[in-house]
């Protein structure tokens, strides 16, 4: 009796939703997805339509495809598609367009924590791709920075071909050391290593491991060779990883935002499995702590085919391991459990920074009101940062930044974060190859119209020039150096801040990068000072920040009796 898939598949979904099976956020929001859109197909406006039969003809053949390793090989047994991977495959594969009957997914971003089974499904999505999409001339690679990474996919896609004689017979297709080819109509399938030509005319691209690449060169390349194909598909299958500034995170950022609802991309379906971080800040009613990654039942959460084709003793071994070595407990967060890192020993809590987040907090709310700024200014070619520091009437601070880059910086950059930071207007692009302090010293004269700036801190090895001319503008620059006597109780003010939720930003990537880059060790006398892990990894806003933030404390200080007298509500108490 043949499996009702797109039944499983809801089932897996309406379960997921309704907490029987235990998963994050983003795959509770992906479940909800699809119920909604199969509500919403009913409706005859509605673009898109889910069609019960093509999600079985996918499903059908990855089941027919044989192990490659593993005591199910050995014993010739078939791939079995657990409920989860039924759903996967069935949405990706299911739904169609009511226009033209083509498919509507062309890229899908699937996170997966390390032995969830993720290159045997996508070598199998690969192989269907290739013989039973009707593509002619289909063009399938399994791309990946390194050749052993290509071959992650590509090679049990091989092993698959080999052992179904009858499935290359049919399709006559042939099984080469390094390709896979069939004569009849010239489709191919094959890895792809570093950055491609623009030659290809990709039907499908498998990029394995996509948080290993520096650029998005690859995906670029393979999404623009796609121009020609009726219904290609861009599957990108990955665990979690540090590079926070690489394409991969940028995806994550994008598919979290559609998933939300905050951004509309119909055309991309994500599914991202791992543990929940903290929602909102400790003092609302609505809080939610996230999930304590040292509990066993997060690993159920964060790996569905656990005991499956991870067993559920090696993931327990494994949490007790990083558990009682900090060295571990990176590593294992990030591979097993699907969180992103920032630096591997990152100094702020990058979570609970994010869960301060608010999008629709903007510094012209604070218009008149007083802060302090922070400026560093740590090269000429390289970000220079203005952080501007609000005490909020009510309690805790707010925090904005303002980024510079010259021009040639930002073109010689190899993620591409730096532009596309420029186009969201999050980083200031100046002309040429090196920083346009004018620009700087324009707007910060500028402000000082809006806001109150009782005083702006500088590293004078940095400034000379640059402070001479703010002097002269009458602006309040006070002298901060970069020594550990200065930097450490600010700092550690800021970290105590984050933690207890409360110092407010609108949420800026940019931002959000330089301040998990910092890492920072306590000496021996439990001071600590902003420093990063390798060059790349800029830290100017955190240390702006700090520098901010050591001006307020300072402005504490610094108060005399006559200012308290002065203020208001005591000179009304006073009578």
């Amino acid at each position: 009796m043949a499996k009702n898939f797109a039944g499983i598949a809801e089932r897996y979904a309406r379960d997921v939703v309704a907490g029987k099976t235990p998963a994050c956020r983003w795959v509770r929001l992906a479940c909800k997805r699809h119920l909604d859109d199969l509500t919403a197909s009913k409706g005859k406006a509605y673009p898109y339509r889910f069609d019960a039969a093509a999600a079985a003809k996918a499903c059908t053949f990855i089941e027919l495809l044989p192990h490659t390793k593993g005591k199910w090989a050995a014993k010739g047994e078939r791939l079995v598609l657990s409920p989860w991977q039924v759903f996967k495959t069935v949405v990706l594969f299911g739904w169609l367009r009511k226009s033209d009957g083509y498919r509507r997914f062309r890229t899908a971003l699937i996170l997966e924590p390390r032995k969830n089974g993720k290159s045997a499904w996508a070598a199998a999505v690969g192989l269907y791709m290739l013989t039973m999409d009707g593509e002619h001339g289909s063009e399938v690679y399994s791309g990946a920075t390194t050749e052993k990474q290509a071959w992650e996919v590509f090679r049990p896609a091989r092993l698959m071909a080999l052992k179904s004689p009858q499935l290359a017979s049919a399709v006559g297709l042939t099984v080469n050391a390094s390709n896979l080819h069939m004569l009849g109509n010239e489709s191919r399938f094959e890895p792809l290593i570093g950055k491609p030509g623009d030659g290809s005319s990709p039907h499908c691209a498998l990029i394995d491991e996509y948080h290993e690449h520096e650029t998005d060169d690859m995906v670029s390349t393979m999404v623009t060779g796609m121009g020609a194909r009726e219904q290609p598909l861009l599957l990108v299958i990955t665990t979690a990883g540090a590079n926070v500034a690489g394409p991969c995170y940028q995806m994550v950022t994008e598919a979290r935002r559609m998933l939300e609802g905050i951004t509309d991309d119909p055309e991309m379906f994500a599914l991202m499995y791992g543990i929940d971080g903290p929602v909102g800040k400790p003092e609302d009613d609505d809080y939610q702590p996230g999930d304590d990654w040292t509990k066993p039942e997060t690993l159920r959460k964060a790996n569905p085919n656990f005991d499956v084709s991870v067993k559920g003793e090696f993931l327990l071994s494994q949490q007790r391991d990083a558990i009682n070595n900090a060295r571990k407990a990176s590593a294992f967060r990030t591979k097993h459990l699907n969180e992103w890192v920032f630096a591997k020993e990152a100094y702020f809590n990058i979570a609970k920074w994010q869960a301060c987040a608010n999008p629709s907090l903007k510094m012209s709310d604070f218009a008149g009101m007083p802060c302090t700024v922070g400026l560093d200014l740590a090269s000429k070619v390289d970000i220079a940062a203005a952080v501007f520091l609000f005490r909020k009437p009510m309690g805790g601070f707010a925090a904005f930044g303002r980024f510079y880059l010259p021009e040639k910086t930002i073109e010689l950059e190899a993620t591409g974060n730096y532009a596309t930071w420029q186009r969201a207007g999050r980083l200031i692009q100046t002309d040429g190859e090196m920083i346009d302090h004018g620009r700087i010293l324009e707007d910060l004269v500028d402000a000082s119209k809006t806001y109150t700036i009782e005083s702006i801190g500088y590293d004078p090895a940095q400034a000379t020039m640059l402070v001479t001319e703010m002097m002269a503008e009458g602006l309040p620059v006070v002298e901060f150096r970069h020594t550990v006597l200065t930097m450490s109780e600010p700092m550690k003010e800021v970290e105590a801040l984050i933690r207890s939720g409360k110092i407010e930003h609108d949420g800026d990537p940019c931002f959000t990068w330089q301040m998990g880059n910092v890492v920072a060790r306590e000496d021996a006398k439990d001071n600590v000072y902003p420093r990063k892990e390798r060059a790349e990894n800029k830290i100017d806003a955190a240390v702006a920040l700090i520098m901010a933030m050591g001006r307020q404390m300072a402005g504490d200080r610094d108060m005399d009796i006559s200012d308290f007298l002065s203020n208001p509500i005591v000179a009304m108490a006073r009578g």
